[in-house]
């Protein structure tokens, strides 16, 4: 349509009237973009996607430093929190009127709509340093199951021997090299299969580590664990202190996605509105993913109690079946190079859309060559797009090579992104939108929530920012075996 000029536009405009009195026409919705086919499945698959990550497996150690009281009642909390933001924010993919009011494309347009000024630029460095932060966060966890599937078949042909150490820099160049190829794929709407496809590895390796949980149960017949977690006396008093604090930057980690929600949801066709639609998809996926993780954080620490791993599947709380752990270490990673791909895609448009629209003129930008593939529709290749995104890939495998394998930094990663894009910003632009005065009943309600998560998020990220220090006394860069 934009090739086309103003005038087509227009008239495919008055087409839409005349013919569709609620808006778009056959082949364009009411924006004069292209018709829009997801649906309340692919959505609830881009959120599984997003939400059902490696942060699962550590859910168990989580659980193990809060006990069996704080632990289950921490994760209902975010997910309470994070479904009921969820919805204020999918409220905002429209403005005004959520039916025929103008589309809000990105996050960022959305905060740009309903609050406008400096905000867009805070909400805008905060969404895509978190978005650059999780691209390094999932390379470093992708390595690491690539390595427990080496150490695994290490292990077992050595009879636990062999302490099998190795480096992790070839399993992140692999990673990279991968996810340079996938990062080619132009257009996030295009990845409806591979969300539905990783969707199914988060529940595979999930699974799996659920099994092998309720086996090891089954093996000890005995439930492990206290009411209050671990120990004063197995771990130091300001150890126990740093560690709850972990333990919540895992459980925020677990639940970070609203910073592509309206993404995802600017997938959707209409009718029916984009925001029932949406609403429908959250509850869903928020209510199987919870109940994910209180079996996996549950169950795993029923089984190992205060001696729960970080990592159910690559901290070796299990040496075998070995084919099970690979298997389900497989499936991390194959979720993870859709994951890394679902979660970047908004980040590599956005880079795109400002430097198309500074050098129009540009044809290394702008221009597309066609590239016939036998059997499959021409496939658009932008030379800009090739250079960057694998400039991108390049430059977040070399940092990761350069930090330690640790999971507190990706615990730190979901704490510095939960509280502004899962809480501030729904709840300020809900407020805006909603026109609710300073200082009524709703506002102050929402304004307690909003500061009670800034302190639970500050938390978390201390606790994280501890665990990392402590990791890089005894790390060094490229060389490090583990």
């Amino acid at each position: 349509m934009g090739d086309d000029g103003n005038g087509r536009n227009h008239q495919v405009f008055d087409l839409s009237i005349d013919v569709h009195p609620q808006g778009g026409s056959k082949c364009y919705d009411d924006d004069g973009r292209l018709k829009r086919s997801g649906t309340f499945w692919t959505a609830s698959s881009h959120i599984v996607t997003a939400l059902i990550g490696s942060g699962v497996l550590s859910l168990a150690w989580a659980t193990a430093q809060l006990g069996w009281v704080t632990g289950p009642i921490v994760m209902l909390m975010f997910s309470s929190v994070t479904y009921y933001t969820s919805t204020l924010l999918a409220a905002c993919y429209r403005s005004g009127d959520t039916v025929h009011g103008k589309r809000n494309y990105t996050y960022m347009d959305a905060v740009r709509s309903n609050l406008g000024g400096f905000k867009v630029k805070i909400c805008g460095l905060v969404q895509y340093l978190n978005l650059f932060g999780v691209a390094i966060g999932y390379t470093i966890t992708a390595s690491i199951s690539m390595m427990a599937i080496k150490r695994s078949n290490c292990f077992h042909t050595s009879g636990g021997k062999n302490p099998c150490h190795m480096n992790s820099n070839p399993y992140m160049i692999a990673f990279g090299v991968v996810g340079i190829i996938f990062s080619q794929i132009p257009d996030f709407d295009q990845l409806w299969w591979l969300s539905i496809v990783v969707a199914v590895m988060s529940f595979t390796y999930s699974t799996i580590g659920f099994g092998l949980v309720i086996a090891k149960v089954a093996e000890t017949g005995k439930i492990r664990g206290s009411l209050t977690g671990i120990s004063v006396g197995t771990v130091t008093q300001s150890q126990k202190i740093w560690r709850s604090f972990q333990a919540l930057g895992d459980i925020v980690f677990a639940y970070s996605y609203s910073l592509i929600l309206i993404e995802i949801q600017d997938t959707l066709r209409a009718p029916p509105a984009e925001s029932r639609t949406m609403k429908k998809a959250i509850l869903t996926s928020v209510g199987v993913t919870t109940l994910f993780y209180m079996l996996c954080g549950c169950m795993g620490y029923a089984a190992f109690g205060d001696l729960s791993p970080r990592n159910l599947l690559t901290g070796f709380g299990f040496y075998n079946p070995f084919w099970l752990l690979d298997i389900a270490n497989a499936a991390i990673v194959i979720h993870l190079v859709g994951a890394y791909q679902v979660y970047c895609q908004p980040l590599f448009a956005f880079v795109e859309k400002i430097t198309a629209e500074k050098f129009p003129d540009s044809e290394f930008i702008t221009k597309d060559i066609k590239i016939t593939i036998p059997g499959f529709r021409p496939y658009n290749l932008n030379l800009f797009r090739l250079v960057w995104r694998t400039a991108f890939m390049v430059v977040t495998t070399l940092i990761s090579m350069l930090l330690p394998l640790s999971n507190d930094i990706v615990g730190l990663l979901g704490a510095l992104g939960f509280w502004p894009l899962t809480v501030y910003f729904p709840v300020e632009m809900y407020i805006s939108q909603k026109k609710i005065p300073n200082w009524s009943t709703r506002w102050i309600c929402l304004q307690i929530l909003s500061i009670a998560f800034l302190i639970i998020t500050i938390a978390a990220a201390a606790g994280s920012v501890a665990g990392v220090i402590i990791d890089l006394k005894s790390f060094k860069p490229f060389s490090t075996a583990y």
